[in-house]
């Protein structure tokens, strides 16, 4: 259709920043990505784009235009997929933790990816709680409770912790014996518990115990509080996925053994619709797969 052919040249016009890139993009010329964009400006009587001799920027008008043409050739490609039983394609924006995203989801998308080359991902990393529709994103794989909310959720797997310190660390400072010994250890603290400063840990019968713990070190990032605690910094309270290597090698040694630490759920969530890509779900069942196959 020639309107979402316009459409599209808007888009990708909007996101180079330029005609003549996009123009480069689409295989077209640049006369052609002026006149498309110039067929809609008047079908919709509104100016999209401001152009000088060195520059463009989008009307206030044109950026919720773009934001809206976007939402339509994303649904136009879902109608697409729903009718289609080819391969798999398109473009899938995923965001989730800096540490999950690091040590399990890589090898999910690799083999996803060798199945259906014809699969782009686009991957941020971060611990913050992203709003997929804000941000246009397809996908967010979470771990920990979630809020209540209109987004699809589906649980995928389950993530651990260890308690843990370097064997240099223990011999200076002893070994805690029970949990209550943390709350007069040096800890490194983590800024993306809440509260940062109690930790929980379950007795041989179940029952939970929390202390409250302190040290000289507090951070938001996981690689970095686990290569302080090999480097004898401290103890840390950090995901198996994490440490799990150090432990097996030694670096690190998991304290109290007989007590065992809360686990956390972990989901894949999408925007609540409809028309959810073939690519989309077909992703959250490899993801499920894939944490399975883990350190479940």
């Amino acid at each position: 259709m020639a309107e979402l052919d316009e459409l599209r040249t808007f888009i990708a016009a909007a996101r180079a920043g330029s005609f003549a890139l996009a123009a480069r993009q689409l295989n077209l010329s640049p006369a052609m990505v002026g006149r498309r964009i110039q067929a809609l400006e008047q079908r919709y009587g509104a100016k999209l784009i401001e152009r000088t001799t060195r520059s463009q920027r989008l009307t206030e008008t044109g950026q919720d235009f773009l934001v809206r043409s976007e939402a339509v050739i994303e649904a136009t490609a879902a109608l697409d997929e729903i009718t289609s039983d080819g391969p798999l394609s398109g473009r899938i924006r995923l965001t989730g933790p800096t540490t999950l995203g690091i040590r399990r989801l890589p090898a999910v998308i690799a083999k996803f990816t060798a199945t259906h080359p014809g699969i782009i991902f686009e991957m941020s990393l971060t611990d913050r709680r992203v709003d997929l529709i804000a941000e246009g994103l397809d996908l967010a794989v979470r771990v920990g409770r979630l809020p209540s909310s209109s987004m699809v959720a589906r649980r995928v797997g389950t993530y651990r912790f260890a308690c843990c310190a370097a064997p240099g660390f223990l011999a200076q400072h002893g070994t805690p014996r029970q949990p209550a010994d943390l709350e007069r250890a040096r800890c490194i603290l983590n800024l993306n518990l809440i509260p940062r400063n109690r930790w929980t840990f379950h007795d041989p019968a179940g029952a939970p115990v929390t202390v409250e713990v302190g040290g000289g070190i507090e951070i938001d990032n996981g690689e970095a509080q686990r290569a302080l605690a090999i480097d004898g910094a401290g103890i840390v309270y950090l995901p198996l996925d994490l440490v799990g290597d150090d432990l097996a090698s030694g670096a690190l040694v998991q304290l109290l053994p007989d007590w065992s630490l809360p686990t956390l759920p972990i989901h894949t969530i999408h925007p609540s619709r409809h028309l959810v890509p073939r690519r989309v779900t077909a992703f959250v069942v490899a993801v499920a797969e894939g944490l399975r196959e883990g350190r479940d």
